[in-house]
């Protein structure tokens, strides 16, 4: 090696680390994860609880069910508004064809004028038709959309018109709606002023039904949906013996509690997710959470006008108009509406009229 060869190296070997250069170092490259084979991670609220398991809070109104018979078929409120006048009866005039000419309802006409069925009129005859406003009942409307699009509770309307059980409308009846103080209000009004409870959906949430139209045959399977349409009624056969929805603990007792509010039903608190039975052979007349305070609820018609009414379910297992079989589970336990803990509220009535369950369940 040359002298001049050497001097380069021995002046690098003087010279301080700190001063030398950086090396040069490639940019690292990053390649993406490998696919992992198989499902993919589960939400939380799906894992498995961990140790200790927590409560679980469930949400019926993000739980499946069926639309409510009340939406599926809207309300305009277009009823006609008819003076009371006299009417002679014309050769070949019935009553129907009264009401038509009229506006009137045929049964408040024949009420006015005390006439019993068949209805039979007779040329030269002077009827009284009342007046007052007449909404024509179209097919699939309910008592609950008539109400809701007046802004008028459905309870004064059963009254004006003298219904009874069991409650289902006729397309083409002319139901006399009660006028509302204060005058005109809008659409969001009425809707806002009409509130939702067991009465209500018990005599008002089934579709009227077209003439020779028999109510729909009770489903034997939650997966066969009744359509919205159909109308529901009871089982003709007595329930015989009841037996207790769940084993539980009773926590509040039916009738008036300590500041004066009504409880129509019994309230038994169990463990969250206990099967709710039903009490007796049935018809489900309403599977929802329309009613806030109660949340997820079904409502079972049985025989000789009994029916059961299950509140703050957490899971709602049977589907409007199927049979269920007493003992069957319709529904499991939970929180949901104004529960103050895991509890069912149980309800029993006789016709409208809310009866003590405890009175009629077997003694335990």
């Amino acid at each position: 090696m040359t002298r001049a060869a050497v001097l380069p190296l021995l002046l690098a070997g003087c010279i301080p680390a700190a001063e030398r250069p950086a090396p040069i170092v490639a940019p690292a490259v990053t390649f993406p994860a490998e696919p992992v084979i198989g499902p993919a991670p589960k939400p939380d609220h799906q894992r498995p609880p961990t140790a200790p398991p927590q409560r679980a809070h469930r949400d019926v109104s993000k739980l499946p069910a069926p639309r409510p018979a009340w939406e599926a078929r809207q309300v305009t409120p277009d009823a006609r508004s008819i003076a009371a006048q006299r009417y002679t009866v014309r050769p070949g005039d019935t009553l129907g064809a009264i009401a038509a000419r009229t506006g009137a309802g045929a049964d408040a006409i024949a009420r006015a004028n005390a006439l019993a069925p068949p209805f039979p009129v007779r040329a030269g005859q002077t009827l009284a038709i009342p007046g007052g406003r007449y909404h024509l009942v179209r097919a699939g409307q309910t008592g609950i959309a008539i109400a809701r699009a007046y802004g008028v509770p459905w309870r004064e309307v059963i009254a004006a018109n003298a219904l009874d059980e069991p409650y289902l409308l006729r397309a083409g009846q002319r139901v006399l709606i009660p006028h509302t103080p204060g005058g005109a209000i809008s659409a969001a009004e009425r809707a806002a002023a009409f509130t939702l409870d067991v009465d209500t959906i018990l005599t008002g949430g089934e579709p009227a039904v077209v003439a020779g139209q028999a109510p729909a045959t009770p489903v034997a399977s939650p997966r066969r949906v009744l359509a919205p349409s159909a109308a529901t009624v009871a089982p003709a056969a007595l329930p015989g013996r009841f037996v207790w929805p769940v084993d539980g603990t009773i926590v509040r007792r039916f009738g008036p509690g300590a500041t004066g509010e009504r409880n129509d039903g019994i309230k038994i608190a169990v463990a969250l997710d206990t099967p709710i039975r039903a009490i007796a052979d049935g018809t489900v007349a309403y599977v929802g959470s329309e009613v806030p305070a109660l949340g997820g609820l079904v409502i079972v018609r049985h025989g000789g006008g009994w029916t059961s009414v299950y509140g703050h379910a957490g899971a709602l297992l049977v589907q409007r108009g199927q049979a269920v079989r007493k003992g069957q589970v319709i529904a499991r336990s939970g929180e949901s509406g104004f529960a103050d803990r895991p509890e069912l509220h149980f309800e029993l009535r006789r016709g409208r009229t809310p009866v003590d369950p405890t009175t009629q369940l077997p003694h335990r």
